[in-house]
């Protein structure tokens, strides 16, 4: 049986992870830690998982692995707190908001000889999964150009404080598309050319934003991961992928696996059923299958080093109204 626990719960996807561990034969949840200033909502969210609610140290003295899901600022004090105990980590996206944490945080563990993943669910999508076997086969030829959305509703609290989150909707959107093309095309970001604006909300961090890039091989790659869906909406967004090649195009809808009912008494309004393959599910049975065999998990920490250089020339490019080089980013 791996042990694992959930340091932080912070993070609204903490709630996701818990119920999958629930459901994994071979994985036993055994508790939760919080800072000190989360206490009473670690020891609720502890009541309502039905785990122990423990300090860090005693948690990480217990487990084979556990999964970070605090706010971004926080993400190196909880890794390096893992690996300093020997504790493998899955770490909520995105792996930090520096490049010089999330470097910090894959040689802390590179140093303790742990695995450090990074939770970006949408390689276990299975709309996505037909994506990338068709591209293995050459179904559209060579690609001349990527479009893709993450647009979804603000999520407000840490998520909105700067210096908590290290950005707004930049910060948080773009990893999951900018992650799912990498693991697609084999290629990284080169370039990109950033516009970012506050349009939705009152807020002082950017909830529109969109990136032009280029990617090593010259495909054209654009991305739209702004927070611009209403707070009424029927589900909290979605994403999409376009993949445009000299034989075909393809176009995934990464969540429309839905039900959909209209009512016009009671609560009136669309809701949606969402029944597809659970991508969250996913993404932690691979975790837990990496600890009991000693591998690293499908997305790493050092994968995820790249996908902050992106966000952070973004912002670059944002500031200074012209196209910024990766590679010039330190």
């Amino acid at each position: 049986m791996t042990e694992l626990g959930i340091l932080s719960v912070e993070h609204l996807h903490a709630d996701a992870y818990a119920g999958a561990l629930a459901e994994i034969e071979d994985a036993d949840l055994v508790g939760i830690a919080g800072a000190d200033e989360h206490e009473e909502t670690t020891a609720e969210k502890a009541a309502e998982y039905g785990v122990d609610h423990l300090a860090p140290d005693d948690l990480l003295s217990r487990v084979d692995a556990v999964v970070v899901c605090s706010a971004n600022a926080a993400h190196r004090e909880w890794v390096e707190l893992a690996a300093e105990a020997g504790v493998d980590v899955l770490c909520e996206k995105p792996l930090a908001p520096t490049v010089e944490d999330a470097q910090a945080m894959v040689d802390a563990c590179d140093d303790a000889g742990v695995h450090l993943g990074v939770a970006l669910p949408l390689r276990f999508n299975q709309p996505l999964l037909n994506a990338h076997d068709a591209l293995e086969v050459g179904q559209l030829g060579d690609l001349k150009f990527l479009s893709g959305t993450n647009r979804g509703q603000m999520p407000g609290g840490w998520f909105a404080d700067p210096e908590r989150s290290g950005g707004g909707a930049v910060m948080d959107h773009s990893v999951h598309i900018l992650d799912v093309v990498r693991w697609l095309t084999g290629e990284n970001v080169a370039e990109v050319y950033a516009e970012t604006g506050t349009r939705f909300h009152d807020i002082p961090v950017e909830d529109v934003n969109l990136l032009s890039m280029e990617l090593t091989d010259g495909t054209q790659f654009t991305l739209d991961g702004s927070w611009s869906k209403p707070d009424e909406y029927d589900t909290w967004g979605g994403a999409t992928l376009k993949l445009v090649g000299d034989d075909g195009v393809l176009e995934v809808d990464c969540f429309d696996q839905t039900i959909k009912q209209t009512r016009d008494s009671g609560d009136p309004g669309v809701h949606q059923l969402f029944w597809g393959p659970d991508a969250d599910r996913g993404l932690v049975e691979d975790f837990v299958a990496a600890v009991r065999e000693d591998r690293p998990p499908e997305k790493t920490g050092a994968h995820a080093v790249h996908d902050i250089e992106v966000i952070q020339a973004a912002y670059e490019s944002a500031e200074r109204g012209e196209p910024v080089a990766v590679s010039e980013v330190v």
